[in-house]
């Protein structure tokens, strides 16, 4: 899927961490293609995740899948009361 350029609402920590709640074993790859950036990108992105706490990577043999902990608060001040769930509820669809 082509993704249109220029900005978007969402930063793409928040793409990436969509992708991984709604497909926790999708790899890297995938995730950056779906999300309109590299590869290398992603697991910069997926580290920085990690480091805050909101996910972790299981290793699998040679695959990883992820657990995102979405009771986990958002990070900045002005939506520090709510949590990741809340925001990945944002893109599920009805």
């Amino acid at each position: 899927m082509a993704v249109e350029t220029g900005w978007t609402y969402l930063t793409n920590h928040t793409h990436v961490l969509i992708c991984l709640a709604q497909d926790s074993e999708m790899r890297l790859r995938d995730v950056a293609e779906k999300v309109g950036i590299t590869e290398r990108a992603v697991q910069r992105i997926v580290a920085e995740l990690e480091e805050a706490g909101a996910l972790t990577r299981v290793r699998d043999g040679r695959r990883n899948h992820y657990e995102v902990h979405s009771d986990a608060h958002l990070r900045h001040p002005i939506e520090a009361h709510r949590t990741i769930r809340e925001l990945i509820a944002l893109a599920e669809k009805s």
